[in-house]
């Protein structure tokens, strides 16, 4: 009997050592890198526009493949704790529009500046915010990454600043941002995104002139789901080719769905801003999956067809894999390894969203002010006083 199991141990060890053997063998034989051709861009004011003809390595492609997996399971994870009450208030999803994110990424620096609207779950995350903190965040806990208190719309992190609710808003903002990467000469830039609903707002018009005026380091960048708040762009706006609304900046129209694409513009746009020749436009054309919030099912002003067509024909990370796949830059079973990962990452962050305490009251008006002595704060009625602390 004893025999028996050793020659069943010893038979199972060979298959192991065979199936180490055939995976060291398979790996090994991966391509390091592919060149891809991409879609051109549109150009506006440009002798010239971004390369068609890129390379993906394949660590790149990897990098790529997981944050864009997180991004898109950590917003499914969200439409699920908001139908479970757990999550409140607003709530704005990405999904979808990953590669704009990711794409956009790849080609700045973690010290250039980076400003966005509400829909700012995915660049929290690439700017270095964890899962388990943007989750916690959108469960209002102490453990968020604005110590529960901003929520969906308001999170920040390192050369981040948010996640603004007021539609528009963030681009004079940004254009700030970029002067004074321009004041202290210091070689950085600021990303200012804004989809196409804010991209009638005469505040845009006016932050393009003066970045054109003092040819600040900023990229516009308009990310065109379609839809805006629900009104297609064709009912909301005379002219739908939002690149060219700068009239004297520069502009690209670039596919959004395609990360590739999105990092060549991006990168031809970094250069162009830090070689001194100031602001530049790029609009993303993109696609949200969800409704503009929560509370908006998508499907009124749109068909459950087209969303279905959408995703059938141009996802992001369904685009990114088949190229991996099909230039041997990875395996099936390597990238189901990292969406089991990615899984489990996400569960993990979403227990800790739910179990982790909310903030309690008398940290309700901490960091009114940075770097102040403690004040009193009036409540809602002249004896009730908190403490601010810096």
């Amino acid at each position: 009997m004893l025999s028996v199991i050793a020659n069943v141990f010893r038979a199972s060890a060979q298959r192991s050592g065979a199936a180490v053997a055939m995976s060291a063998r398979t790996y090994a034989d991966f391509a390091t890198q592919a060149t891809f051709e991409i879609k051109k861009c549109d150009v506006f004011k440009l002798d010239e526009g971004p390369a068609t003809q890129v390379v993906l390595t394949r660590d790149e492609g990897l990098q790529y493949y997981r944050s864009m997996q997180t991004m898109r399971r950590m917003e499914l994870k969200a439409d699920q704790l908001y139908k479970q009450k757990i999550i409140r208030g607003f709530c704005h999803l990405y999904d979808g529009q990953e590669a704009c994110a990711v794409g956009i990424e790849a080609s700045i620096n973690l010290s250039d500046h980076l400003i966005t609207a509400y829909r700012a779950h995915g660049y929290t995350y690439t700017r270095g915010g964890t899962v388990k903190e943007i989750m916690a965040e959108l469960t209002g806990r102490r453990g968020g990454i604005a110590k529960g208190k901003g929520g969906s719309m308001h999170m920040y992190c390192k050369n981040f600043y948010g996640g603004n609710g007021i539609v528009g808003a963030q681009v004079p903002l940004g254009a700030g941002v970029a002067l004074a990467c321009k004041y202290q000469e210091n070689n950085q830039l600021c990303v200012c995104l804004y989809g196409d609903g804010a991209a009638n707002q005469g505040q845009i018009f006016e932050t393009y002139n003066m970045a054109a005026l003092w040819k600040l380091p900023v990229i516009f960048i308009c990310e065109n789901n379609r839809y805006g708040m629900g009104t297609s762009v064709e009912r909301a706006a005379a002219s739908t080719d939002y690149y060219k609304r700068g009239e004297f900046i520069p502009g690209l129209r670039v596919d959004g769905m395609d990360l590739l694409c999105v990092r060549e513009a991006t990168r031809f746009a970094a250069d162009h801003c830090r070689s001194g020749k100031g602001p530049i436009i790029m609009e993303l054309q993109t696609y949200r999956y969800h409704g503009h919030s929560m509370s908006d099912p998508g499907i009124s002003y749109r068909t459950r067809e087209e969303i279905q067509e959408v995703r059938s024909k141009s996802d992001p990370i369904s685009t990114l894999k088949d190229r991996m796949l099909s230039h041997n830059l990875a395996s099936v079973e390597e990238l189901k390894e990292i969406d089991v990962e990615v899984r489990k990452e996400i569960e993990d962050a979403a227990q800790f969203a739910t179990t982790d305490p909310e903030p309690p009251l008398e940290e309700l008006c901490n960091h009114i002010f940075y770097n102040e002595p403690p004040l009193a704060v009036r409540g809602t009625n002249p004896w009730a006083k908190l403490k601010s602390v810096s």
